[in-house]
């Protein structure tokens, strides 16, 4: 099996030398999104609820690049700023995934690049699989 680079048209710009994802077999490795605009390549800082939204778009169109979807997602690590923040995005992050969440951590980052307060990095599959 070969590795594959995924660079959707409409996806926002890496901020260095790394794939938006990579396919792997069935599997989806997407990196980790912050609250970059896609068309114009700006980070979109503030709020951590709306970086959190943005960073949530970025994945879905990488997703949808790679074949996937946030439905398909098996594995999220989610990286906050500051843990004080972590119920108000737990209730946002419900909007995103469910009714099975996926594997889930979620680290405290003392500084995340460009002083934003969220980042996500994702596994998916790129087929619906099966009921265990």
């Amino acid at each position: 099996m070969d590795k594959q680079a995924i660079w959707p048209k409409n996806g926002p710009p890496t901020k260095g030398p790394y794939s938006p994802a990579v396919v792997y077999g069935d599997l989806v490795f997407v990196s980790g999104q912050g609250p970059v605009d896609a068309a114009t390549g700006a980070m979109l800082t503030g709020d951590v609820v709306d970086e959190f939204r943005r960073a949530m778009i970025n994945v879905e169109t990488i997703l949808a690049g790679a074949g996937s979807s946030l439905g398909q997602v098996l594995k999220v690590t989610l990286y906050l700023r500051d843990m004080a923040d972590f119920a108000r995005v737990n209730e946002v992050y419900k909007e995103y995934f469910g009714p099975v969440y996926p594997a889930r951590t979620t680290l405290q980052a003392g500084r995340l690049p460009f002083d934003i307060k969220v980042e996500i990095d994702v596994i998916a599959s790129r087929s619906a699989g099966s009921a265990v």
